[in-house]
């Protein structure tokens, strides 16, 4: 009789050090969201022979249709993955209409207005997410790209049973008239005139016919044919300033990674306009405090990443922006002397209010996936503010991002700039 060989051992340690338990997955291909039939999908590809990176782009489509509280074809898609060599870092947010000059809202809300409205036209970006899957599809997808949008078109058609987290968030939107109110919203998602119920179907015809578009023309239909056609003469119609040119115009970039080692890992985020450097500089901050050596999640230990965090976002408040705007650097952000300097005003003793420094001189879903050729994906999908902008363009299901509620158009603010930045919560990175 053979024995197993002993196994050797491993420097990673799984056991969390919490009470509520968690069991660790081990697989040899995982897919891993908030929605199971996401999840699904994702996992249908893997079986299919597909990569991770086919899994992340078939749970993303499925997840437009599944949580719509969160995210929709409208949205802007943040995502890092691992070849199997190197990272990759793709920014898929969208660029602001080229009618939105400085003066742009000052002249429609009055001159003391500086920032976008949170819901309404006025508050779409050009969406990113579809351009973003074609553009994961381009550098490393193995499946036909419109085998991936498969499950996703099944699901809308079909129907699914709304669960409980998803009609709660649901029914609270459903309570907000500056949402309801918006052209298209009750239509798409106030069926029977309100929000689903717990367990009941829910249907997406017109996101099932986008769907089909974008998988037959590989997302040109979105940002060049009909799609977009439809959703610029939604624009018209009610006031707004996209164009079939911005649609046409946009392309999402490539920009890479920025990181922080700490405790001997490192974390990768990326980089501005997106909002993960705030972490990387919390890290920075944090280095200077002994806390590996704190009870995990003890008081002490809380007090002094919530600081970290509060100084973290001080900065990218101020700072972070479009890169091609920005004052500062990514690199001179994470400064080690210069956040060693911030981590000396956190007090262990008493929570503060923290502003800026550096000085005048210088709502969204997760998924992850990894494949047994050790591929591994994670991806961000918003529309931000749970249902987004409200608008939503009917006969396609295209529910649109307020993407431009984090921004500003001061042409002096460091901010201002043609590309929104976004302010989801930090835990919300792809890392």
């Amino acid at each position: 009789m053979s024995t197993l060989p002993t196994p050797s051992a491993t420097p990673f340690d799984w056991n969390a050090g919490y009470f509520s338990r968690r069991s660790p997955l081990f697989a040899r291909n995982v897919v891993s969201t908030s929605h199971p039939l996401a999840a699904q999908a994702g996992l249908a590809m893997l079986q299919r022979c597909g990569n991770a990176i086919d899994a992340a782009i078939a749970t993303a489509a499925a997840m437009t249709i599944c949580e719509p509280c969160s995210n929709g074809l409208g949205s802007d898609l943040f995502c890092i993955f691992w070849d199997g060599t190197q990272l990759h870092g793709l920014n898929a947010s969208g660029t602001a209409p080229a009618a939105w000059t400085p003066d742009y809202f000052g002249g429609r809300y009055g001159s003391a207005s500086t920032a976008p409205p949170k819901r309404g036209w006025d508050s779409v970006t050009v969406p990113g997410a579809v351009a973003g899957w074609v553009a994961l599809h381009g550098k490393a997808g193995s499946l036909p790209f419109a085998d991936l949008l498969e499950p996703a078109i099944r699901i809308a058609e079909r129907g699914y049973a709304v669960p409980t987290i998803v009609q709660q968030k649901w029914a609270n939107a459903a309570a907000l008239p500056e949402l309801t109110t918006q052209p298209g919203f009750a239509e798409a998602f106030l069926p029977h005139g309100r929000a689903p119920e717990v367990g009941e179907r829910f249907a997406f015809a017109a996101a099932a016919r986008a769907l089909r578009a974008i998988a037959a023309t590989k997302g040109e239909a979105f940002y060049r044919g009909e799609i977009a056609s439809a959703i610029a003469a939604h624009a018209r119609e009610h006031g707004g300033s996209m164009t079939e040119a911005d649609l046409a115009g946009y392309a999402p970039q490539w920009v890479g990674t920025i990181e922080q080692a700490f405790l001997g890992h490192e974390l990768h985020e990326i980089p501005p306009n997106g909002q993960g450097i705030a972490a990387l500089i919390a890290l920075g901050i944090l280095k200077h405090f002994d806390v590996a050596h704190l009870p995990v999640d003890g008081v002490a230990s809380q007090h002094l990443q919530i600081e970290a965090m509060k100084l973290a976002f001080a900065d990218v408040y101020r700072h972070v922006g479009d890169a091609a705007t920005m004052s500062l650097s990514p690199a001179q952000m994470l400064d080690p002397a210069y956040l060693e300097s911030r981590a000396r005003l956190i007090d262990t003793r008493r929570a503060q209010d923290f502003g800026p420094g550096h000085g005048p001189q210088g709502g969204t879903i997760y998924l992850t996936a990894a494949d047994e050729a050790g591929r591994m994906v994670s991806l961000i999908q918003s529309n931000y503010m749970g249902f987004g902008s409200g608008i939503v363009v009917p006969g396609w299901g295209v529910s649109l991002r307020t993407g431009a509620t984090a921004s500003r158009s001061k042409p002096a603010a460091p901010t201002a700039s043609a590309r929104a930045s976004d302010r989801s919560t930090p835990s919300s990175r792809p890392s």
